[in-house]
């Protein structure tokens, strides 16, 4: 559920008698609060190292999560799975564990079992800062070549292409660099702790977009690729909630 302001709390702000965990998570959605003041797409460097920092330290069991323990479905989590271009095999379904929103920032952790991949999608117009709690995972991101091209397919070139294992340090993307286009595959069993500035919004044009990457010969040595946009009708049991995919 988005909140349509800041002025309530996520969670109670008296710290007292107030679980080792959740004192963690309030203390996160207070640094992106105090950071995330508006619809922006870029943010003061010292109140996004603050938050980082916080992404940093935070630990599976401060929100909740046991990654010897499979996760139980909800009302709060939602499920996504796709096609994964194998003639049709089903990459394993991804929960996703809501845990604020509000129009200027989100916080929600995708659990993504082995092999579960989470397809090429952009942040436009977005700051996101994601945290790989437990396990591992493969990261391929991309910026457009050319911002202002608005042609279909567009080129992209890849600013990013490892695997990650926690622990390990938070990254971060934005608007026009830093990978603001990527793909995650579960290597291990994983889970992916992502905070959005701004949030998706299909009112103000913050649309989620699939792309599949076609290898380009390039002349000038990076590696590009043809990105394809891919109709979400065909990506099966995306999610309810369009903002899910964010990482």
């Amino acid at each position: 559920m988005r909140e349509e302001s800041q002025s309530a709390p996520a969670v109670d702000e008296s710290s007292v008698m107030m679980p080792e965990h959740a004192m963690a998570v309030q203390k996160l959605y207070e640094s992106c609060r105090a950071t995330f003041t508006r619809n922006a797409g870029s943010f003061p460097a010292q109140g996004l190292q603050r938050v980082r920092s916080i992404l940093d330290s935070i630990k599976p069991s401060d929100v909740g999560l046991d990654e010897n323990a499979p996760i139980q479905q909800n009302s709060r989590t939602n499920l996504l799975g796709r096609i994964n271009g194998r003639r049709g095999k089903v990459s394993p379904a991804i929960s996703y564990l809501h845990l604020y929103e509000c129009n200027y920032f989100s916080m929600g952790i995708f659990c993504l079992p082995k092999s579960a991949v989470i397809p090429l999608h952009n942040h436009p117009g977005m700051t996101v800062m994601s945290k790989l709690l437990y396990g591992s995972m493969h990261v391929k991101a991309y910026d457009w070549v050319d911002h202002n091209d608005v042609s279909h397919p567009r080129l992209a070139k890849l600013v990013v292409d490892r695997t990650l294992t926690a622990p390990c340090e938070s990254s971060i993307l934005y608007p026009k660099s830093g990978g603001n286009m990527h793909v995650f595959t579960a290597i291990t069993p994983c889970a992916v702790l992502d905070v959005l500035a701004p949030p998706y919004s299909a009112e103000d044009g913050r649309h989620c977009t699939y792309f599949r990457a076609l290898p380009y010969a390039s002349r000038t040595g990076e590696y590009v690729v043809r990105c394809i946009q891919i109709d979400k009708r065909k990506i099966p049991n995306r999610g309810a909630k369009e903002g899910a995919v964010s990482s």
